[in-house]
């Protein structure tokens, strides 16, 4: 009986602390963003892309990939950006999952600098790959998404810069031990 009620605490408290890290990509996305004036499809840049690495670096690539995929996604569907939310949710859910996977490989858990680094600009060719295809669909052109390339670049090189020392901050503390 002990056991059973351990479980559920532990299942319960994943399943909020997963909807925090949902909910934290979501505001940090939609509250703290900068449309680029690249070109008409020239990107968002917001601490979304911030929060989905601290959370993969933090807590590992299952809850990354659900915090950036339906995190981001729901921001796509509330924001205007409707067309691009299915996107979203495979590429930012990916990027998460690698993120995660990298950073806590080999019993990590986070802790490398070196590996959070490399999870970080691992991730990124995942992701311009994904917001790649995605133009291609939308707009009919292998041309078109090329111009969306430099601030997908500028929101993860954000993203990173105030990612890993967040991060370093974070696992300084006792319960991220």
């Amino acid at each position: 009986m002990n056991t059973a009620k351990s479980y559920a605490n532990t299942r319960l408290f994943d399943l909020i602390l997963t909807a925090m890290l949902v909910s934290l990509v979501f505001v940090a996305t939609l509250f703290i963003n900068i449309k680029l004036p690249i070109t008409a499809n020239g990107g968002l840049v917001h601490l979304g892309t911030a929060m989905l690495f601290i959370a993969s670096i933090l807590f590992g690539p299952k809850k990354g990939a659900i915090a950036g995929a339906v995190g981001m996604g729901l921001f796509d569907l509330i924001s205007g950006w409707t067309l691009w939310a299915p996107f979203t949710f495979l590429t930012r859910g990916l990027q998460g999952y690698i993120v995660g996977k990298i950073a806590w490989s080999g019993d990590r858990e986070g802790n490398s600098l070196l590996f959070n680094l490399l999870a970080l600009i691992g991730s990124v060719p995942f992701m311009l790959a994904g917001y790649y295809i995605c133009e291609r669909v939308l707009f009919n052109s292998w041309v078109v998404p090329l111009g969306s390339i430099p601030g997908n670049l500028v929101q993860n090189v954000v993203g990173l810069l105030v990612a890993i020392p967040v991060c370093a901050m974070l696992k300084k503390l006792p319960m991220f031990k």
